[in-house]
């Protein structure tokens, strides 16, 4: 078993930075959280499961690992999340530089703002598909237009997005949102095709950010979120979302945010960590290209 703190169990000539082309870099970022904290415990969770992991796929009948992944060390911010905002999009800028694969491990949903940013200097037909239990699209909280509870008014402001599972905002998101591409939680699960799924990935671009906030899930697969929504999606409404994202665009990157670990049940940290490898397994497999 992996004991060297680094993604996967696997052989460490797939895990250097100069072999491999995906970079997956932890921030264990929770200043703004503002009901459970801890999530700047998930990105080390996440790893620490990603031990148990199975190497195959049986989807894709794949290894991704063997494209290389490299686990960079952990992005230390103890200050706001307007600082967090520019050393994240300098951190993933590098990365885009280096031709490598960007997968950001949060921490809390402030950390995408930077990466985002980053992505649109790299990829200026850029759109973003959030999967999320919550909006996110306050003008300011708590002081800060930086807030994770502000990330995707941040992110509409540099490019298009589609807005998959929500289920939770104010009244003040709800007047300013874009209907036309957002796929509420309660319509999915009452959807009685897949249509839903050609449409949403039809309104993105064909360079694509994905953003996941782990409380996208229902809470009987991921109890383990800051402010678990109840009625969210399942394993295969998300997997096979993100599938027909990889099949028909370009994922340019990724981030996973929001895992509030908790000892008493390792289980969500694991679930975690398998979506991360299936993701990438799909992009990959689907569309190297």
């Amino acid at each position: 078993m992996n004991t060297d703190n680094t993604f996967g169990d696997f052989e460490d000539e797939f895990k250097t930075y100069s072999n491999s082309a995906i970079a997956l870099l932890p921030v264990p970022y929770d200043l703004t959280s503002t009901y459970h904290k801890g999530a700047d415990r998930g990105p080390q969770a996440i790893i620490s499961a990603s031990t148990a992991l199975e190497n195959f796929d049986i989807e894709t009948e794949t290894e991704v690992y063997r494209r290389g992944i490299c686990t960079l060390e952990a992005l230390e911010v103890t200050e706001g999340p307007e600082v967090l905002f520019e050393q994240v999009k300098t951190s993933v800028k590098a990365l885009f530089e280096d031709k490598k694969f960007p997968v950001v491990l949060g921490g809390e949903h402030s950390v995408t703002v930077g990466a985002v940013a980053a992505a649109k200097e790299s990829y200026p037909n850029l759109s973003v598909l959030q999967l999320d239990a919550h909006a996110d699209t306050r003008e300011t909280y708590h002081g800060s237009p930086y807030n994770h509870a502000c990330v995707m008014a941040r992110v509409r402001e540099m490019c298009p997005m589609v807005q998959v599972g929500i289920r939770s905002l104010d009244g003040a998101e709800w007047s300013k949102l874009d209907r036309e591409r957002v796929y509420f939680a309660h319509d999915v699960a009452s959807a009685s095709t897949g249509a839903w799924l050609t449409e949403a990935v039809e309104q993105l671009s064909q360079d694509v950010w994905v953003t996941i906030d782990l409380d996208c899930f229902d809470p009987s697969i991921i109890p383990s979120t800051g402010t678990p929504e109840p009625g969210g999606l399942t394993w295969y409404q998300v997997t096979n979302l993100l599938k027909k994202t990889a099949e028909s665009k370009r994922i340019v990157g990724f981030d996973v945010v929001e895992l509030l670990p908790r000892a008493s049940n390792p289980a969500p940290d694991f679930v975690a960590a398998k979506l991360i490898y299936q993701f990438l397994s799909y992009i990959w497999a689907l569309n190297p290209n």
